[in-house]
């Protein structure tokens, strides 16, 4: 039908045809007794137009289209249709040969063609059954090599994104590790930065109030050199009780000098163990004595960069004298910077203030069976409550834009950490926190 359509319609007119020239004949006969000529002629148009007719396309067709199938209906259909043939035109011509035929004989006869046509027909039904099967499993075996193509280009592209996923992973590895390094430096360098500041802010510190014991020495050296002048005078008349009083008075002198001038050399043996860059030994340290040396150096260090800067100083330390082994300059690092942090509290508050307001900062020592504690409360601005748990994080801070590294509160943790103590925050009501520091005696 789609390959020969010529053909394919010159079989549906000839069967059209005969089908309405049979029936026109046969509901003549049923309604007429006597069939006039006309009748015989049109049903003799069967055997000798439509039959030979459709013969002669049947076998145009064998010999066209190139199908064993095909080929055995029409063999199949070949001895019925001739002898459909032979009989019709035997009536037509009323050949004796074939009139003179038995019912018996012509039954025979057309028994065996319809027998030969069943077995044509049934053995091509069987062959294309065989090819429809062999067709669905040529279909299946494509669809599985099909499958097998897809799953293979699909392992391939697995495998190229997996290639392509490794070396991008490889790539972020090494992006990650350099990151990873510089964050490292630049760590590195914001924690000197943090020491050196706080160095900085000692350094004005030492540098004020190492001025009193140096004003003391100067002040002192220069009555002594008075009481000398009159010591040589006195000499020369004879005066021994006025020697003896000034000579009392130089030896008076002498040992406020050498007391101001160890109170200086104290100070610069603080600063520098305060700047070594090396991690110290632990030594036995009075932590009273540290508390407090620490706190002036911090407020003059506040003196030095404002004149105007006053708080008031409160100091509660316990009389035990408690010791402890600790890393004197770091424990006094971490000590500056909760002072500083106190101050800057305290002074910024003062400067939006009512004036009844008076900045205080209290620093105690308290020893226990289990270490020393040290308290440092300030009466400032306090801090906010979603900033409590972060406070001790580094880089986080609450001060302005340049006025901080968040790095002091971070390292004085780590330090207190490394000597196997606390440093914990608490709120002073609505007005200020007070920093715990807590310094076990064992470790």
């Amino acid at each position: 039908k789609n390959r020969y359509r010529l053909w394919d319609s010159m079989l549906q007119f000839i069967a059209f045809f005969e089908l309405i020239i049979l029936g026109i004949v046969e509901i003549y006969m049923l309604l007429a007794h006597n069939a006039p000529g006309w009748v015989w002629l049109t049903s003799s148009i069967v055997p000798f137009t439509i039959i030979p007719g459709m013969v002669i396309v049947t076998l145009g067709l064998y010999f066209k289209v190139k199908n064993k199938a095909f080929h055995m209906l029409v063999i199949g259909a070949f001895p019925f249709n001739f002898w459909l043939l032979l009989t019709s035109w035997s009536e037509v011509f009323s050949q004796s040969n074939f009139m003179s035929l038995s019912d018996e004989t012509f039954r025979i006869i057309e028994l065996i063609c319809i027998s030969w046509l069943i077995l044509f027909f049934s053995w091509t039904l069987f062959m294309r059954y065989n090819e429809l099967r062999h067709e669905i499993a040529r279909k299946d075996l494509e669809r599985e090599r099909l499958a097998k193509e897809k799953e293979q280009e699909r392992s391939q592209l697995i495998e190229e994104q997996k290639l392509v996923l490794e070396n991008t992973v490889t790539e972020r590895t090494a992006e990650l590790k350099d990151s990873l390094e510089n964050l490292r430096a630049t760590q590195k360098q914001l924690v000197q930065s943090e020491k050196m500041a706080s160095l900085g802010e000692l350094t004005a510190g030492i540098a004020h109030e190492i001025q009193n014991p140096l004003n003391f020495v100067n002040n002192f050296s220069e009555v002594n050199a008075e009481l000398l002048t009159e010591l040589e005078a006195e000499a020369a008349s004879g005066n021994i009780e006025a020697i003896r009083a000034i000579a009392a008075d130089l030896k008076a002198n002498e040992e406020k000098i050498t007391s101001h001038g160890k109170r200086a050399d104290s100070i610069v043996k603080s600063m520098l163990q305060h700047s070594r860059a090396t991690k110290g030994e632990e030594e036995l340290t009075d932590i009273n004595n540290l508390a407090e040396e620490f706190l002036n150096l911090s407020y003059h260090g506040y003196r030095a960069k404002d004149n105007a800067f006053n708080v008031n100083m409160i100091t509660e330390f316990d009389p035990s004298n408690p010791q402890v082994n600790v890393v004197r300059q770091d424990i006094g690092r971490v000590l500056l910077n909760l002072y500083n942090n106190a101050f800057y509290a305290v002074w910024e508050k003062s400067k939006t203030a009512e004036k009844s307001y008076r900045p205080e900062v209290r620093v105690s020592t308290k020893k226990s069976d289990n270490g020393v504690t040290i308290a440092v409360s300030d009466n400032g601005s306090g801090i906010p409550g979603d900033a409590m748990e972060k406070i001790f994080q580094p880089f986080f801070t609450t001060k302005p834009t340049g006025q901080g590294t968040g790095l002091g509160l971070s390292l004085s943790y780590d330090i207190i950490k490394a000597h196997g103590g606390e440093l914990t925050l608490d709120r002073n009501g609505k007005d200020g926190v007070t920093f715990l520091v807590i310094i076990p005696t064992e470790k």
